[in-house]
């Protein structure tokens, strides 16, 4: 299922309506959808290389509405909406772990990792953080530092280093960003320490 999910996504970069499209995935994969808004950007992006950074600011724009609307569902109805999506997704078990020990200092820093390398996926992240009442205004702008500084990324590499990129970012930018985020996670850890 999740094969023909993402052939179907692919598909959609060769259709004139790809930058609506664009936007759908974008928005839907930040509170329901399982296939990142990356497949769909990539090849629309290497081919129109001119019009990468008009897609990114597409995808960000996208990306944070859905994200809104995932934070939403997390603040208004968790039970009767989220609950059954998560579960649908087999993502429950990691929802509520997250749920068991996340505090609201956490939760922004997941907002950041979540954005820019999918660690944890995005969706589980803008439903927590509704459910664990994330003042809005300050998950809005975290998700637009995040996911804007992610899509402008690629953006930027497939504008410079055009269709050799694309290889590298399909295997190693998961791998890359998720160090990153590494790093992140382990100096917020250490100024936490630090701190008390």
């Amino acid at each position: 299922m999740l094969r023909r999910l993402y052939d179907w996504t692919m598909s959609l970069a060769s259709k004139k309506s790809a930058e609506v499209w664009l936007a759908v995935i974008a928005f839907v994969e930040s509170s329901v959808f399982l296939v990142p808004a990356d497949v769909l950007f990539l090849p629309m992006a290497l081919a129109k290389p001119e019009r990468s950074y008009r897609y990114a600011i597409v995808a960000t724009i996208a990306s944070v509405l859905g994200g809104i609307a995932g934070w939403a569902l997390g603040y208004y109805a968790y039970e009767t909406v989220a609950r059954p999506v998560l579960e649908f997704y087999g993502k429950l078990d990691q929802f509520e772990q997250m749920k068991s020990y996340v505090t609201y200092g956490t939760i922004l820093l997941l907002l950041v990792t979540s954005g820019l390398a999918h660690l944890p996926p995005i969706k589980i992240v803008t439903i927590l953080s509704g459910v664990i009442h994330v003042s809005l205004p300050l998950f809005i702008v975290s998700a637009i530092i995040a996911r804007g500084a992610r899509f402008l990324f690629l953006a930027w590499l497939l504008r410079r280093y055009g269709e050799p990129i694309r290889h590298f970012i399909e295997k190693r930018l998961g791998q890359i960003v998720g160090i990153g985020a590494a790093v992140v996670i382990v100096l917020y850890l250490a100024y936490r320490y630090i701190a008390h």
